[in-house]
């Protein structure tokens, strides 16, 4: 993945419109157009609408760049019936529209994959950006309905692989701690008392497999979320020494030596929704996705053997 540019910050002197401060910011109508119909404009902290918005002097537009185009996997469509949609992820791409706009969220490369308005998609569970694997939309109500009474039933199960920094000194656990807002809004934090914010939270997680390069232990780990809180799995590891790698805003190595000494900079979060089984009373919703070359490339570099996915996604965490 390439490093995103910057996004364009105008300030106009006088009060006026916003098709007219974003040809002062060099956009012709047709640019203009499009960057507001994708979401990428903004006046002050609110997602611009239409050209004709008014913009009042001194306050701040700003333009993001479209979002560089990340390439779907193949199959991208996992599964379709009975208004339950799954799709596989690939990192680099959020779950649903951002600040970058609507355009290449996965979000919208579902809606256009089936044909339905972007409107009608309902994600039941969300992947972080730099995260890639098995996502689950209801397309009617009545399927968002099933859905949500299976994941409150316990009957909606998702098994992760992960490499993390560190080894996990115990074959099996169980994290509990619960999981609150950090001052840092791009944050969350596992704390073990209370807190106003903080949410009740449990992970299972299996070892599967550890390896030591130089003075660095990393480990290949099979996780199961019970409950779906933002960064759940990635602030639990990182409570238990166990940072993912790639994870650097919590504490994961971005930088990677290898066993033979070559350094790999990584560009995603080492996490990976690999399967995911929803029992939804009249069928079962079973579906895969498998681990990204990207991924295996870098078990491989560590020293894992070949078939460590494999033996992570035989585990029942």
């Amino acid at each position: 993945m390439s490093t995103p540019r910057p996004p364009t910050r105008f300030v106009p002197r006088e009060d006026g419109s916003l098709r007219g401060v974003l040809a002062s910011a060099g956009l012709d109508d047709e640019e203009a157009a499009g960057a507001v119909s994708e979401g990428r404009v903004f006046v002050g902290r609110t997602r611009a609408r239409a050209l004709d918005e008014p913009v009042v002097a001194m306050h701040e537009v700003t333009i993001h760049p479209r979002r560089a185009t990340v390439p779907l996997p193949e199959p991208f469509v996992l599964h379709r019936q009975q208004g339950v949609l799954v799709v596989d992820k690939p990192a680099g791409i959020p779950t649903v529209p951002d600040l970058v706009g609507a355009h290449g969220a996965l979000l919208d490369e579902a809606s256009r994959a089936v044909s339905l308005p972007a409107s009608s998609l309902h994600p039941t569970s969300r992947l972080d950006l730099e995260v890639s694997g098995v996502v689950t939309f209801a397309t009617d109500a009545r399927a968002a309905a099933k859905l949500a009474s299976a994941r409150e039933a316990g009957r909606y199960r998702r098994l992760y692989v992960a490499i993390a920094s560190g080894s996990l000194e115990v074959e099996r656990a169980r994290w509990t701690w619960a999981i609150a807002r950090d001052r840092d809004p791009r944050r969350r934090k596992a704390i073990d008392g209370e807190a106003t914010d903080a949410k009740p939270s449990a992970s299972r997680v299996v070892l599967v497999a550890h390896s030591t390069v130089g003075s660095a232990t990393h480990s290949v780990l099979a996780l199961a979320p019970e409950t779906g809180r933002t960064h759940q799995l990635r602030v639990h590891a990182a409570r238990a020494g166990l940072p993912l790698l790639g994870d650097a805003l919590y504490g994961g190595p971005r930088r990677i030596t290898s066993d033979k000494g070559s350094v790999r900079t990584l560009d995603r979060v080492a996490l990976h929704c690999a399967r995911v089984q929803i029992d939804l009373g009249d069928c079962i919703v079973d579906a895969s996705s498998p681990v990204p070359p990207g991924m295996r490339a870098l078990a491989t570099a560590l020293g894992f053997a070949e078939d460590v996915f494999e033996k992570a996604l035989q585990c029942t965490p």
